[in-house]
């Protein structure tokens, strides 16, 4: 019973767990080798809940652990106590220290190169980034080498199977998170109804404003038209019969004075 080479990273896991519905004895175990050599298969669950997997804990135990290995493990737990586990593939040992990449990055989204030589048990630098590359290159985790300051700085990684006795840790998380989001929400609703308070006073105050200038417009209209004792009228008249009066007093002061000129005397004989 062998996978398909040919199948994209999507329905990897799926052809497997289909598979394993009809395996039994050394086909099952086959097929967790190929699983756990199989690219694009990060996530192991799905297959752990199949009841022909699980008779493996009884019939090939070390393969049984393995596969929860690279369900919930890391590199270090592998070396740890080798004994529990097959030999590693190349490829296999590849993968779960991909993994292990993942776990790391779920606790710190800057993991310094020291941490990761340790859990990884790379001897160099040189050898730590190319299989961090890879692992970008694999779409298994996003982000860049921080050469500088000699780190990992991440930005995506993929989620990792959950073990049974760790959902009560994601319910806490999850609640814990929802709590925040509501407090969050309550100060938004809170900063929105003083917002919409404050719009609605400036604007009752804009339509007193503009009301008090009409009124002043108004009122200023009304002095200038209808005052009842004519000031205004007597005003516009006055202004313009001052210039007349003024031009008669000078032409008549300019015949006077030309007359006081020209004027001729006469002496007694």
């Amino acid at each position: 019973m062998v996978a398909d080479k040919n199948t994209t990273p999507s329905n990897a896991l799926e052809q497997f767990v289909i598979l394993a519905k009809t395996a039994k004895g050394a086909a099952c175990v086959e097929l967790v080798k190929q699983a756990l050599e199989s690219p694009g298969v990060y996530v192991f669950g799905e297959l752990l809940d199949n009841p022909n997997i699980l008779e493996l804990d009884n019939t090939h135990k070390v393969y049984f652990n393995t596969l929860n290995l690279f369900a919930y493990g890391t590199y270090k737990d592998y070396l740890a106590n080798t004994s529990n586990f097959i030999e590693l593939s190349a490829i296999q040992k590849k993968k779960l220290q991909h993994l292990t990449i993942v776990t790391l990055a779920t606790k710190s989204k800057c993991i310094p190169y020291e941490v990761l030589l340790e859990e990884l048990k790379i001897k160099n630098v040189r050898d730590l980034e190319d299989l961090i590359i890879e692992a970008i290159y694999a779409d298994i985790i996003h982000g860049k080498l921080d050469q500088k300051n000699s780190q990992l700085e991440i930005d995506y990684a993929i989620g990792r199977d959950i073990r049974p006795e760790d959902t009560n840790v994601i319910v806490n998380c999850l609640q814990e998170w929802s709590n925040a989001c509501e407090k969050v929400l309550e100060c938004i609703e809170t900063q929105v109804c003083r917002a919409n308070t404050e719009k609605n006073t400036a604007m009752l105050r804009q339509i007193d404003i503009e009301q008090e200038i009409l009124n002043i417009k108004k009122t200023l209209k009304n002095q200038l038209q209808d005052r009842p004792d004519g000031t205004v009228e007597e005003m516009v008249v006055d202004s313009r019969e001052a210039a007349p009066s003024g031009d008669r007093l000078l032409k008549k002061g300019s015949k006077v004075g030309k007359g006081k000129h020209t004027g001729k005397f006469w002496s007694k004989s």
